[in-house]
């Protein structure tokens, strides 16, 4: 079987794509990648993979600034890879793109949507200037074969966001342990990840309580700079990640808005307690293996986290059942998901391509 898949490469989307496609090893996968070039490391970790095809553009995704041109023609460079390489199945992680008419069934997965974003973080409506972009995403999604979220949070976002009729499913994300690195006899800092300029992240909340935190904070993502009691890691690759999570005795994630936080499963998977905000979707996924704060509340996450670090076994209690947790989000579990999604779907008679020329024009 062979599956065209879209992914970005700006964020979790990328190790999303990689882990499905590692662990669904008997699939020959075409990634088509936009939002911009990949870098070498990522170019090295898709390459190290014999079922990938890597295809790279720097087309602007749906939720940049004025994308529209670049849609329509990342829309017809698709249709002509679905054309090259006759796969039996497309992948889509993102929305516009589900009105392509193209041959084989297509799923669309929402990893994340503008408006639920509005909605967790600025707590306003969203302004007229993102009208085109709500329309783009509701057509698309009521022209998916299926629809796959990583959380029940999420679909129930996008069911109150935009209409649409399209069959839905629940997947969870997965991903295997990250790379073995040696045990620390001391585990005594405090680990935060994700891009500075994300207000979702909320990355700013960490950097706020950090002065007043007993243990030193460090972060690693875009943006950021070291300033009282925070070193900043900059982009780290899964190697460097891993040392990160290994050092670290919590991973501090105060998020605004996050429908499932692959950071937070890898962390989990290395042995960090976790202290996340306390938002619908993360409570969904890890329930009684982490301690939730208000994400807004900067003496709170202070309070916990001192509160965590002074208590040896609560803390190891917690990232004990943190890691059992996160063993139920395996990459091998995920990619048998969509193995069946995708033979369910093309067992079913596919658009005719002598349809397609009418419709592309």
């Amino acid at each position: 079987m062979k599956v065209l898949m879209t992914a970005d490469t700006v964020g979790g989307v990328w190790t999303y794509a990689l882990q499905l496609a590692r662990a669904a090893s008997d699939i020959e996968f075409v990634i088509a990648t936009m939002g911009r070039l990949p870098s070498e490391s990522q170019r090295i970790a898709a390459g190290a993979l014999p079922n990938v095809t890597l295809i790279s553009s720097d087309w602007k995704l749906e939720w940049m600034d004025d994308p529209w041109d670049d849609l329509v023609r990342a829309g017809v460079w698709l249709l002509d890879l679905e054309s090259e390489h006759s796969p039996d199945f497309i992948h889509l992680n993102g929305y516009a793109h589900g009105v392509l008419p193209f041959t084989r069934p297509k799923l669309i997965v929402a990893h994340s949507c503008v408006l639920s974003w509005w909605d967790a973080v600025k707590n306003e409506p969203l302004p007229r200037s993102w009208k085109h972009y709500h329309d783009a995403v509701e057509r698309g999604l009521a022209s998916a074969d299926l629809l796959v979220a990583p959380s029940a949070w999420m679909l129930g976002a996008l069911q109150r966001h935009y209409r649409f009729a399209t069959p839905s499913k629940l997947i969870h994300n997965g991903r295997s342990p990250l790379p073995p690195v040696p045990q620390r006899r001391e585990r005594n800092s405090i680990f935060a990840a994700g891009r500075i300029w994300d207000e979702a992240k909320n990355l700013s909340a960490v950097v706020d309580a950090a002065p007043q935190l007993e243990w030193s904070v460090r972060v690693a993502g875009d943006g950021g700079s070291n300033i009282t009691n925070v070193e900043h890691l900059g982009i780290l690759d899964e190697e460097a990640m891993a040392e990160a999570y290994a050092d670290a005795g919590i991973y501090l994630f105060p998020a605004l808005y996050e429908p499932f936080g692959l950071s937070v499963l890898e962390a989990a998977l290395s042995g960090c307690a976790l202290i996340l905000g306390d938002i619908a979707s993360l409570r969904e996924i890890w329930g009684d293996a982490a301690i939730y704060v208000p994400p807004r509340d900067v003496a709170a996450i202070v309070d916990v986290a001192n509160a965590l670090i002074a208590d040896d076994d609560r803390r190891r209690a917690l990232a004990a059942a943190a890691t059992q947790r996160a063993r139920q989000f395996t990459a091998e579990r995920m990619a048998a998901q969509y193995r069946q999604v995708y033979l369910n779907r093309t067992a079913r008679p596919a658009v005719a391509a002598s349809a397609q020329p009418e419709a592309r024009a």
